[in-house]
């Protein structure tokens, strides 16, 4: 039986938006760099991403902050025939926001053999904090490793 493709995980492959799944698509979040230690990204919010009250709903901020940890996470230990899961994922709704882009950064506080922890800030174009997380992801092994 033919072994089933693995996704292309390189940091060039996040890049792409139709890369990303639908969910993502749909969120609208974009890889702008990604690397092992650092994932950058932004989102174009819309109304499309509100509440029924007009600000931009907390799923997208988690959404986010949990898609970037887990990206840079992955690409941290692909090498080693793996790939990351978020376990726990504490999110900071910090300032509401109603449209236009938002900036995300992500860096690791920790990175182990089998843990990791990922702190991910997202902010407006003024530079003000709008959200921040931290997400905790299990290394495990990728299908067929």
């Amino acid at each position: 039986m033919p072994e089933a493709a693995q996704p292309d995980s390189t940091p060039d492959a996040f890049l792409a938006l139709e890369r990303a799944g639908a969910f993502l698509r749909a969120a609208g979040l974009h890889f702008d760099s990604v690397a092992a230690t650092e994932v950058r990204g932004h989102v174009e919010v819309t109304a499309e991403h509100h509440t029924p009250w007009g600000i931009t709903h907390g799923g997208l901020y988690t959404t986010v902050i949990e898609s970037v940890a887990s990206v840079g996470a992955s690409v941290a230990v692909e090498s080693r025939g793996q790939f990351a899961v978020g376990v726990g994922n504490q999110t900071d709704f910090l300032r509401s926001h109603v449209t236009g882009r938002l900036d995300v950064v992500g860096t690791p506080i920790q990175q182990g053999r089998s843990l990791q922890l990922w702190l991910v800030e997202i902010s407006d174009e003024a530079g003000k904090p709008i959200a921040r997380g931290q997400v905790r992801l299990f290394n495990r092994d990728l299908p067929g490793h």
